[in-house]
């Protein structure tokens, strides 16, 4: 009876163990589709969160770029850092809000953010132009050169030709306005090999090479752009200016009475054209001019000398003509005339000689002269040493 009881009860438990085993499986899927599900809609209403806040962030960014635009730099602000709530670490808002702090004269707020981002991207074209502004702003001439160097070689996100070209520009006015005028040169040098035939930007950079004072270059720039629009009327002054300050007069003549013609307006073209036309009729050394003609140009040149050294001497200015000058003059002008230099040639050479003497001191002591005596001193540098 025992051993049949314990068959039974094996018998039983047999019967029964089948369905356990088998409901625990079912649980634990149950469970696990659950598990699933639920990271699902987690990941799902994150995304929707992120999405939303992304949405939000890019609405108020929209809002302070339009308002950047306007220059109504105040609301940028707010609305930049509105939008840094839904997005702290973005780069562009961070930038855009600097620029806009910028705007609002908070430099020291703006320059916080820009060396935060170059620091995460040193080679930003915009970034290193703001903090090149910076620098120049806080005379730091070593760090605005640094700055303005990494702009021009960085990357630009549009037209990154044009920005570093304008970010050149902007290099070389920031050296002419400290007087540096070497590197000026050096980086109009620079910016000219690739300008190419564009005829505005041409004439531009011969504005600039002119301030520089590099009139060779200047004059060069100026033809460059004259090729393309030969009636461009700033150009043309602009060449007539370069020649004339290289003492190319003939040329200059050329180039300052087609400004002229383009411009009448022009009145320091018109000057300069006037200076241009008496050195080329008061110059006696001109290799085309006959012996006669040469001959008449000296003895009107020693009258206008002696006529300036008197003007001098009348002004009463402290050592106004140098008593040594006047009797040379006086001495030598009754031998300078046409005929006298017909019979003494080596006498026009002498006499020129003392011309430009009394010009030269005159000029130094009674203030630069005009006309005549202006053209007269322009001639004696043209052939000094010669």
């Amino acid at each position: 009876m025992v051993t049949s009881l314990e068959d039974k009860t094996e018998v039983a438990n047999r019967l029964d163990s089948p369905p356990y085993i088998t409901r625990e499986p079912v649980i634990l899927g149950l469970l696990l589709v659950l598990a699933v599900v639920l990271f699902l809609a987690v990941t799902g209403l994150s995304r929707l969160y992120h999405a939303q806040q992304e949405s939000l962030g890019n609405r108020w960014f929209t809002r302070g770029m339009a308002d950047l635009k306007q220059r109504r730099f105040d609301r940028a602000v707010i609305e930049f850092r509105a939008a840094l709530v839904y997005s702290r670490d973005n780069y562009s808002y961070q930038l855009n809000l600097a620029e806009a702090l910028l705007g609002q004269k908070r430099t020291s707020e703006a320059y916080a953010y820009l060396i935060t981002l170059w620091d995460q991207q040193p080679e930003n074209g915009v970034v290193n132009l703001e903090l090149a502004r910076i620098a120049a702003q806080e005379n730091e001439t070593e760090q605005t050169l640094r700055y303005y160097h990494n702009a021009i070689y960085a990357t630009w996100p549009d037209n990154e030709e044009a920005e570093r070209r304008d970010t050149r520009l902007e290099l070389i006015e920031y050296l002419l306005r400290i007087k540096a005028k070497a590197q000026a040169q050096s980086e109009l040098i620079a910016l000219t090999a690739n300008l190419g035939d564009d005829p505005a930007l041409q004439a531009q950079a011969g504005d600039l090479f002119v301030r520089a004072q590099d009139y060779e270059h200047a004059l060069a720039a100026y033809r460059v752009s004259l090729k393309s629009d030969r009636h461009r009327a700033t150009a043309l002054a602009g060449a007539g200016l370069a020649a004339f300050e290289l003492g190319r007069y003939p040329l200059a003549y050329k180039y300052l009475q087609a400004a002229v013609a383009s411009n009448p307006g022009d009145i320091q073209s018109a000057d300069r054209l006037k200076t241009t036309e008496l050195v080329l009729q008061m110059d006696p050394f001109q290799r085309q001019i006959s012996v006669a003609q040469r001959n008449r140009i000296v003895v009107a040149a020693f009258a206008t000398a002696g006529a300036r050294l008197k003007a001098c001497e009348a002004s009463g200015s402290p050592s106004a003509a140098e008593p040594t000058l006047a009797e040379s003059w006086k001495k030598m002008k009754p031998h300078i005339s046409t005929t006298g230099l017909l019979r003494n040639p080596d006498r026009a050479e002498a006499a020129m000689e003392l011309v430009f003497n009394i010009e030269r001191n005159t000029s130094a002591t009674c203030g630069s002269p005009a006309g005549a005596d202006q053209a007269l001193l322009l001639i004696a540098k043209l052939h000094e040493g010669s």
